[in-house]
């Protein structure tokens, strides 16, 4: 995944995340000793970094006012090395990440926001209810959206220096960003790693995906339902998602079934998965329909193993966990089928 893309840091399941994939975005490039840290002080660094924006075309007074209350978050720097201890498997995780009070308090939101969900469902080609499960399980319903400021975050990451290259682009963002009147200072609020909203966008993905959906001049992702649902929308169609199908299933495999086809993603029809022994989990035929698929087996062949349609794999742009999608699909499925439980899909 590219660090454009959305990043979650903020949610309320976000340890269970950084077990996932923690590793894969903020593995160190450089010893721990070598850092930002130990070459510079803080304050002399930020100095640094507002001479830098000034050359990228931030104007001087948007960079007073964005650092004017900067500060080094030694919470950032914890959260961002700090991993859980305890192994996860998808039977454990999907019990917390979608518990039976989120999946009731997604099929009221589900109603209360109908209409506009709708619209915009409409507008994008996008399901309402993976626009509701997405909402849900970033922010539990814009609940838990962080409450770092995020020039301090995205200052904190980048001089912590593990990834000083990636979060400066993403703090240059986030200053275009106000220097675009889309939020003031007081209400740039968000993750430790400097996500934002009620969708948990980076800045550089704001920059790409936020809709002013409502019309008045700001792409307003912290308060306001249309451009909160439009912009996870938005991001959604960009990245290739298909109106017309849904994310895939969970299947059985055969005992003879070559392992080697989903660890290199073959893609192939359900046709040709069904003519390879595929079934649904229930042990039925798969659908006829023509849709192509890939094998995604999230933890080893004895856990859960599901046929990923296209709408999964965008849902992998998102976040890069097979957890986050999956949990994404799940509560998805529980909005429209109150029946459905964790065991099945």
């Amino acid at each position: 995944m590219k660090f454009d893309k959305k990043l979650t840091f903020s949610s309320p399941i976000k340890m269970l995340f950084l077990t996932i994939f923690s590793g894969l975005l903020f593995s160190p490039l450089v010893n721990a000793e070598t850092t930002n840290k130990d070459k510079i002080a803080f304050p002399e660094y930020v100095k640094q970094l507002k001479i830098e924006a000034k050359e990228n075309g931030i104007s001087a007074e948007v960079i007073d006012k964005a650092f004017a209350n900067v500060e080094f978050l030694q919470r950032s720097v914890k959260s961002d090395k700090e991993q859980p201890e305890f192994k996860l498997t998808l039977d454990t995780y999907i019990p917390r990440a979608v518990p039976d009070w989120k999946i009731e308090q997604a099929r009221e939101a589900y109603k209360k926001h109908y209409q506009l969900l709708h619209e915009i469902g409409k507008a994008y080609g996008v399901q309402p209810r993976f626009i509701v499960a997405l909402w849900g399980i970033e922010t539990n319903f814009g609940r838990f959206t962080g409450n770092h400021y995020i020039i301090s975050s995205l200052t904190t990451m980048a001089y912590e220096g593990r990834r000083e290259a990636l979060f400066k682009k993403q703090l240059f963002a986030a200053l275009l960003i106000l220097q675009q009147g889309h939020v003031q200072p007081k209400d740039f609020i968000g993750s430790w790693a400097g996500a934002m909203g009620q969708v948990q966008f980076m800045p550089t993905s704001y920059l790409n995906y936020a809709v002013d959906y409502d019309g008045d001049g700001k792409k307003d992702i912290w308060n306001t339902y249309a451009d909160i649902f439009a912009s996870a929308a938005n991001y959604l169609k960009t990245e290739g998602w298909h109106a017309d199908e849904t994310w895939g299933r969970q299947v059985l495999l055969p005992a003879d079934f070559d392992l080697q086809l989903a660890e290199s993603k073959v893609q192939k029809s359900l046709q040709e998965w069904q003519d390879l022994g595929v079934r649904r989990y229930n042990g039925d035929a798969l659908p006829k329909v023509d849709i192509n698929a890939t094998i995604v087996i999230p933890d080893d062949k004895n856990g859960r193993i599901y046929l990923a349609y296209n709408n999964y794999h965008v849902l992998m742009h998102w976040n890069r966990s097979y957890y986050f999608a999956t949990a994404v699909s799940y509560l998805s499925e529980r909005i429209n089928q109150p029946s459905i439980d964790a065991t099945e899909k």
